[in-house]
Formats: structure tokens, C-alpha cells, sequence
């Protein structure tokens, strides 16, 4: 007998807002039998392929201190960096730069509402660079 991840849960403040948010990131979609609306307090979005889903559920207590699971992402298309500028145009925080001068490395960023999460290099930078 095994498990599987059924979603990833995110405790929040705003379940509503903080979905939408990740749902203009992610490009997830709601289940349109059971929308997310404003006053939710638990909101679901999900991946095209319906593999991985997000719950954002609502909780009186505000973050403290750094997560202790967070996502990483890695960009679909383009590069790490022009990622990175789309992120922080949705309102993204860069919370530390551990760019590497050859490439490597990663941008620790956090969501409105302060949970971390990372950007990585694509795929195609990763390729480009092993060539």
C-alpha cells in the first residue's frame, strides 16, 4: 500500500484572493461545478491535467515565520529571469538572489501574503547549459 498527494493546502488569511493570485501564476483553473468565491474560506484551483491542486484555506493566525514546505517553479517557456520580472509585475517579492554568475541557482520570492516559493531556470536554460 502506497499514498499520493492529493493537493497541497496553503493557509492564508484571504483564500479567495490568494487562489486567484496563484491561479494568474500557475495558469490553473477552478472546478466549475464548485467555483471559488469571494468569502470562501477554502478555495481549490488545479493544473490543466488535473495531477496537482492547490487548496488555499482560510486560518485566524498569520504567518510567522519561514515555511517549512514551499513550492519551487520552473518557467513553461522563456527563461528564469524574464519569469522572475512577470512574477514580481503580479506582486512577487523577492525575498533573496541566489543567482550564480555561471547560471545556476535560484530567486527565493514570496506571495502576497508572505509564503515563500522559488523560481528556477527552465528546462530549456538547464539543456542549453549542459550542451
Amino acid at each position: 500500500m502506497t499514498s499520493y498527494v492529493s493537493h497541497t493546502t496553503v493557509d492564508c488569511a484571504d483564500a479567495y484572493a490568494l487562489s486567484r493570485w496563484w491561479q494568474a501564476i500557475l495558469d490553473y483553473t477552478e472546478d466549475p461545478d464548485d467555483p471559488n468565491e469571494p468569502g470562501h474560506e477554502e478555495c481549490m484551483i488545479s493544473s490543466a491535467d488535473g495531477r496537482h491542486r492547490l487548496l488555499f484555506v482560510e486560518v485566524p493566525e498569520s504567518k510567522q515565520v519561514k515555511n517549512r514546505v514551499h513550492l519551487d517553479l520552473r518557467p513553461t517557456q522563456g527563461t528564469r529571469d524574464a519569469e522572475l520580472a512577470r512574477l514580481t509585475g503580479l506582486g512577487a517579492a523577492v525575498v533573496a538572489d541566489h543567482r550564480n554568475p555561471d547560471g545556476t541557482g535560484w530567486v527565493l520570492l514570496a506571495d502576497p501574503e508572505g509564503n515563500e516559493f522559488c523560481i528556477l531556470r527552465s528546462e530549456a536554460e538547464v539543456a542549453a547549459q549542459r550542451s
